[in-house]
C-alpha cells in the first residue's frame, strides 16, 4: 500500500522547501521527494535574494526605496511573464519575504554597498546592485535602489547555508524528506492528481554511500564546468540505476518543483537554438522532468524560448570601462548592463559572439582593483584571463585582425565612443558616466567574451520558461481550460516573475514567492 500524504512536493530546492514550510504550517503531512540530496540549483548559487519596497537590511542601509518604486524597476524587467496583480503582490510582499526567510533561520545584513559595480560582492557587503537599477534604461524609469539580498555566510557558501536553514525549518516542521527519489509518473484518479510512482535508492544499500561520495566530489565544479566531470556522473548514475526500487506514495495535492530543463539539449535545442553554446548552469536534475509530467496531466507551457546567460564582465569594476563588439566591429550594448541582460543581446542580435576592448590604462587600472574587489573564485578565472585569455596589440586595427574583427567597423565604434566623451555629448550606448574613459592608449587587449570562448570562462545559463499556472494559487492550468486537479507548479518548473529577464536574486526571490503560493493553497 503507498505511503500517504496530504502534499507531496517534487524536488526539494528554495522552491519545493518553501511549498514544504508552507504547507506543514497549515497542519499538512508533507513528503518532499528529491532526485539528489536536496538543495538543488539554490545550494549551489550565490544566495542572493532580490528583495526591496523597504527591507530591513534597506533601512539598515539608509537607503530608500518602496513599492512604487519596485515595482517601476521590476515592471521592465518582467513585462508580461505575469499579470500586473501578480506583479503588484509581489512587490508589496517583499519586504515580508525577506522575515519569512528570517524565521527559518536565514540570516541577511544590511549596511552599505560596495562603491564599484560587481556581480557579487566580497564578504564586506551583503547588500548591492544586483541588477540593472543604475543603468540606461532602467534608471530612466525608477529610481536606483540595492536589491541584492546577499544570504550571511562567507565566500559562495551562502546559498548552500540559504537551503541548509529551509531545509532544517522544514525537517522541525515534520516534513518527510527522502533523498535520491526520482518520480517518473503522476497517479491520477477520475481526472485528478492523487499521488506519485517513483524510484528511488534507499540510504542505507552500498551503492548510496559511493553515490553521495561522488556526487559531493563534483557538485561545484559541474555547475560551472560540466565537461570536467560528466565520466564521474555517469559513474554515479550507474551506482543510482543498479539498486533503486520501485515505490508510490498518495496526496491529494502534489507540486511540482524540480526546475527547468538547461540539461536536457534537446529541448534548449528546439526552444531556445540561440543558447544550444552555453553551459548547463543548475544540476542534472534540470533535465524537464517536472515540466514533462506537467505536461503529460494535461498541462501546457510558455516563456520555453527565454534563457538567462551569464557573461559577467565584472568585477573587478574596470573592466565594464572597456567596449563590447561582434565580428562587425559594432557595438554590443552599453557594458554597465546586468550580465545576463547584456549576454542576451549578444546571443539574440551578435550569434553568442563578441569581444571586450581595453586600453592601455584600462588593463592596468582592472589589475589594481582584484585584491580589493574580488572573492577567491572570481580570481581563479582571472588567472585564466591575465594569462592565455586575452590578446594584445600595439594598435587596435592590428587587435582586430588577430580576433577576426572588421577593424574598419571596430575603428568606427571607438571613434564615436571617445568623440562623445571627449564632446561632453557622452557615450553613444549611454554607460554610467563614471564608467567610460577613452580609449586611446596602447597597447590595446581584447577578451573574448563569446559563449563557446574557453572552457575555463564558460557562459553559463538556465532556462526561465515552464508549466503556465494559476497565478493566485500556483495549479497547473489545464490545455483545455481550467486547471489540473490537484497540481501544482512552482519556481523554474512554472513560468513566474523572472520568466522574461533575470538579475541575481530574482529567481531565488520567485521561488520562495511561487512556493508559499502553491503550498499554502495545496495545503487548504
Amino acid at each position: 500500500m503507498a505511503d500517504e500524504y496530504d502534499v507531496i512536493v517534487v524536488g526539494f530546492g528554495a522552491a519545493g522547501a518553501a511549498a514544504a514550510i508552507e504547507a506543514a504550517d497549515r497542519g499538512a503531512r508533507v513528503l518532499a521527494l528529491d532526485r539528489g540530496y536536496g538543495g538543488g540549483a539554490t545550494a549551489l548559487s550565490g544566495g542572493i535574494i532580490y528583495a526591496g519596497a523597504g527591507t530591513a537590511e534597506q533601512h539598515a542601509g539608509g537607503h530608500t526605496d518602496s513599492v512604487d518604486n519596485l515595482r517601476a524597476y521590476l515592471t521592465q524587467e518582467v513585462g508580461d511573464a505575469v499579470g500586473e496583480d501578480t506583479l503588484t503582490r509581489f512587490c508589496a510582499e517583499s519586504p515580508g519575504l525577506i522575515e519569512w526567510l528570517k524565521a527559518q533561520g536565514v540570516e541577511f545584513r544590511g549596511g552599505p554597498v560596495s562603491s564599484y559595480k560587481t556581480s557579487y560582492p566580497t564578504d564586506d557587503f551583503y547588500l548591492y546592485y544586483s541588477g540593472n537599477e543604475k543603468a540606461y534604461p532602467y534608471a530612466q524609469h525608477a529610481a536606483p535602489a540595492p536589491r541584492g539580498h546577499r544570504v550571511l555566510a562567507p565566500g559562495m557558501s551562502s546559498g548552500r547555508v540559504l537551503y541548509e536553514r529551509l531545509r532544517d525549518s522544514a525537517k522541525a516542521k515534520g516534513v518527510t524528506v527522502i533523498p535520491l527519489a526520482r518520480v517518473h509518473g503522476l497517479i491520477t484518479d477520475a481526472g485528478r492528481v492523487v499521488g506519485v510512482r517513483y524510484r528511488v535508492l534507499d540510504q542505507g544499500h552500498p551503492n548510496a554511500h559511493r553515490h553521495r561520495v561522488l556526487t559531493r566530489a563534483t557538485a561545484k565544479l559541474g555547475t560551472w564546468m560540466p565537461g570536467l566531470v560528466n565520466g564521474v556522473v555517469a559513474r554515479a548514475e550507474r551506482l543510482w540505476a543498479e539498486a533503486a526500487v520501485q515505490t508510490e506514495a498518495r496526496a491529494p495535492s502534489v507540486i511540482l518543483a524540480a526546475g527547468g530543463f538547461i540539461f536536457n539539449r534537446e529541448w534548449v535545442q528546439a526552444h531556445a537554438p540561440e543558447f544550444t553554446k552555453i553551459s548547463p548552469l543548475c544540476t542534472a536534475g534540470d533535465d524537464g522532468n517536472g515540466i514533462t509530467l506537467g505536461l503529460d496531466a494535461g498541462g501546457f507551457t510558455d516563456k520555453m524560448g527565454n534563457v538567462a546567460a551569464w557573461r559577467f564582465l565584472a568585477p573587478p569594476s574596470a573592466f565594464l570601462e572597456g567596449l563590447t563588439v561582434g565580428a562587425d566591429g559594432l557595438r554590443i550594448t552599453n557594458e554597465d548592463l546586468y550580465g545576463a541582460t547584456h549576454s542576451t543581446v549578444m546571443m539574440r542580435e551578435f550569434g553568442g559572439t563578441g569581444w571586450a576592448i581595453y586600453d592601455a590604462r584600462t588593463w592596468a587600472k582592472i589589475r589594481g582593483q582584484v585584491r580589493t574587489q574580488t572573492q577567491l573564485f572570481q580570481r581563479l578565472q582571472l588567472i585564466y584571463l591575465f594569462t592565455t585569455g586575452h590578446r594584445k596589440s600595439s594598435t587596435l586595427e592590428g587587435l582586430a585582425r588577430k580576433n577576426g574583427i572588421d577593424p574598419a567597423g571596430l575603428r568606427r565604434t571607438v571613434d564615436a565612443y571617445n568623440s562623445g566623451i571627449v564632446s561632453g555629448t557622452g557615450d553613444p550606448a549611454h554607460k554610467d558616466p563614471g564608467l567610460c574613459a577613452p580609449m586611446t592608449t596602447g597597447p590595446f587587449y581584447s577578451i573574448d567574451i563569446s559563449a563557446a570562448s574557453s572552457m575555463f570562462y564558460p557562459v553559463p545559463g538556465l532556462t526561465l520558461g515552464g508549466l503556465v499556472v494559476d497565478e493566485k494559487t500556483g495549479e497547473v492550468m489545464h490545455r483545455a481550460g481550467g486547471t489540473v486537479a490537484g497540481l501544482y507548479a512552482v519556481g523554474r518548473t512554472a513560468v513566474g516573475i523572472c520568466s522574461n529577464s533575470y538579475v541575481s536574486g530574482l529567481s531565488l526571490s520567485d521561488c520562495v514567492f511561487s512556493g508559499r503560493r502553491a503550498g499554502a493553497h495545496a495545503a487548504g
